[in-house]
């Protein structure tokens, strides 16, 4: 099971740097046109419309491959002198409490692809539907979902980690 999500998330995080990737050249090919508008050139109409909405769903993208890595922010102050079993329980506290935010925030992000759908809201220049940006962030947040439950269950000693998964260290610290 773990080696599954480590797989998702994996595959996920390149496609949202590839869409950083085309992003950043949407940009340059963007400022270049501008800085030659007085040869008939010009920005990429709705330059902005796009990287708004393409960065919002590499991030996403991104989240569930950085919590696999640990490349999360964390505060270590104490932590290091706390017991193994205290460690131990703050990791599952964080992760159920991450959970739960994650949960959160799919929800509220259907909620937000149901309305923007109902309503047929669109970007102003390019006339793209939003629902379309929050239809793809949801396979994102639903992709952090399963990583976070995959890994509490992992700490419950429900599932079995594979430690060859880990490329940069542990979950969590």
């Amino acid at each position: 099971m773990m080696a599954n999500i480590h797989r998702m998330a994996r595959w996920s995080a390149l496609l949202g740097g590839a869409l950083l990737t085309l992003l950043t050249l949407l940009v340059v090919l963007s400022v270049i046109g501008r800085s030659l508008s007085g040869m008939g050139l010009g920005p990429v109409p709705g330059d902005y419309e796009l990287v708004e909405v393409g960065v919002g769903i590499a991030i996403f993208f991104f989240m569930p491959w950085c919590y696999l890595q640990g490349g999360h922010a964390t505060v270590d102050l104490l932590y290091s002198f706390m017991s193994n079993g205290l460690q131990r329980f703050i990791r599952l506290l964080s992760d159920v409490l991450m959970l739960a935010v994650w949960l959160l925030l799919t929800w509220r992000l259907w909620e937000g692809l149901m309305d923007k759908l109902t309503n047929q809201e669109t970007t102003f220049i390019l006339q793209i539907p939003l629902w379309w940006g929050f239809a793809v962030c949801m396979i994102g947040a639903i992709l952090g979902c399963i990583t976070y439950f995959g890994h509490i269950l992992m700490q419950l000693g429900l599932v079995q980690d594979d430690e060859s998964l880990h490329a940069s260290g542990p979950i969590g610290h």
